[in-house]
């Protein structure tokens, strides 16, 4: 659903006081945190969607990422999943079956035990997990604790909801179908460790709200407000010729529409590149707010370790009347 349709949803909605809860549904962060005592805690999420490529081996193993991903944004470490499908009654099983060969892949390159699963009949195939993990209450990161003068680093380039849109519009070739699915399907946990053994302050993942969208969250809930340097931010440059085309998904104009308000553009910035700032994103990468001593160091070992694309991209600034400002200079 689109932020806006979501919001109206979820409004006066007798939510849960249980004390236990440190990062609840009121946080808009990316998963919830029980905690269980002192040492422990739980981190959970769920998250399913339709077919982003064609290759359902492929797709399984994008849903999983996907769903993981929320975990290590906040720093925990996954332990179990449940599978969640939607499969027409009369598709051949064998694609199911790729499916969730693909998914275990995956979770076992996480190391990450499936112990079950809800299937339902549906006329569309939607695929994905509720994902459980673990960690510390005092080492719990959400996007709520930026602080004034950090750099902010993305670590996978923008524009998923683009190419996938052109996918599913046959205008992709097969050499960008496997470009975009080796990003889409590759872990965070590499970029997530890393980002713990350097120290940072927020964290979160960009998936549906796109960059902006998660950016915002991460300033609203940090009191802050964050300068976005449009220039440095590492895109597909497919994404590009597509955006020039209008091969846009609907929930990035979604995106646009409910955002916007809360966005200063303080230069000229291409059409294009707008476009891409707002993109919907499955399974992307990490904006991690990270002091600014910090930041070439944490830089330096994403780009080694994990995240080859990975790139500072702006700067976490004092609280104003809009809470993401862009500027594009080269």
């Amino acid at each position: 659903m689109s932020p806006g349709d979501l919001e109206e949803v979820l409004k006066n909605l007798p939510l849960s006081k249980d004390p236990k809860i440190l990062v609840g549904i009121e946080s808009a962060d990316d998963a919830g945190v029980y905690k269980i005592n002192n040492e422990l805690a739980l981190v959970q999420t769920v998250d399913f969607f339709t077919p982003v490529v064609n290759d359902p081996y492929i797709y399984g193993q994008i849903a999983t990422v996907n769903a993981l991903s929320d975990i290590y944004a906040m720093g925990g470490k996954p332990l179990t999943a449940l599978n969640i499908v939607c499969f027409p009654l009369d598709m051949d099983k064998a694609i199911l079956n790729q499916i969730l060969k693909g998914s275990l892949e995956k979770l076992k390159e996480a190391q990450v035990s499936l112990i079950g699963g809800h299937t339902v009949i549906d006329p569309e195939i939607k695929f994905g997990l509720a994902v459980t993990g673990i960690i510390n209450p005092q080492s719990i990161i959400t996007n709520a604790k930026a602080q004034i003068g950090d750099r902010l680093i993305l670590t996978k380039p923008l524009g998923m909801g683009i190419i996938t849109t052109a996918i599913k519009g046959g205008l992709a070739d097969e050499e960008l179908v496997n470009k975009a699915s080796s990003i889409m399907n590759t872990l965070n946990r590499k970029t997530s460790e890393v980002a713990i053994d350097v120290g940072i302050n927020a964290c979160t993942d960009i998936t549906g709200f796109g960059l902006i969208g998660h950016a915002q969250e991460m300033a609203r809930e940090s009191k802050v407000s964050i300068n976005l340097e449009a220039f440095s931010v590492p895109y597909l440059k497919e994404a590009k010729e597509f955006a020039e085309m209008g091969v846009i998904p609907a929930g990035t104009y979604g995106n646009k529409k409910y955002y916007s308000n809360s966005v200063k553009i303080l230069s000229e910035i291409p059409f294009f590149l707008l476009d891409i700032l707002y993109d919907v994103q499955t399974s992307g990468g990490l904006l991690i707010s990270v002091a600014p001593n910090k930041a070439e160091i944490l830089l330096s070992r994403l780009q080694k370790e994990s995240s080859p694309e990975a790139a500072i991209i702006g700067e976490v600034v004092e609280k104003n009347t809009h809470k993401i400002m862009i500027e594009y200079k080269n």
